[in-house]
């Protein structure tokens, strides 16, 4: 039987690390998906590709089309993008009941989807997956990056929306 007492705590501790928003999206012939995450992180810049880490729910929408299109773009919000992280976090209806509707995209290398306004969008083909847990440990080597000018990150931590300004 799991520890409830550990497992609040857990996210109790996980709850005062802040993280950039980020917003996993992927297309291809298992269809279009994308969800918010909340574990992402560069793994290397270095070798034959910069690779990255995402972590995704199993029992996530995109999970499914992620891992079956075998590509994916990971979008870092901007400040002003609350609305467009709810949606992809099904915290706010979709309009028209599909997620695409709620901030204009364009398709990267891979096909995937790059949502406008994110301060950085990064191309990605599938190099692993593991599950763990409800979890799919997911690396991605990047074949294409999108980068916009100014603006800062929409930043998660203490359950809220924060900003991130200098020190």
């Amino acid at each position: 039987m799991p520890d409830t007492a550990l497992r609040a705590d857990f996210v109790n501790g996980m709850s005062r690390a802040a993280a950039t928003v980020t917003v996993v999206t992927t297309d291809g012939p298992a269809g279009r998906a994308g969800v918010t995450v909340s574990a992402m992180t560069s793994i290397s810049a270095d070798g034959d590709a910069p690779t990255m880490l995402v972590c995704v729910n199993t029992t996530s929408s995109a999970a499914a089309p992620m891992m079956e299109n075998k590509a994916f773009v990971i979008n870092l919000l901007e400040a002003s993008q609350q609305d467009v992280a709810n949606v992809f976090a099904s915290r706010l209806p979709a309009p028209g009941g599909d997620k695409f509707n709620a901030v204009s995209h364009m398709p990267m290398k891979t096909g995937a989807p790059a949502l406008d306004g994110a301060l950085a969008s990064f191309d990605c083909t599938l190099s692993s997956a593991q599950l763990v847990g409800t979890h799919y440990v997911v690396i991605g080597s990047v074949v294409a990056v999108r980068l916009r000018d100014g603006g800062k990150p929409l930043v998660y931590g203490m359950r809220s929306y924060l900003r991130a300004e200098p020190a």
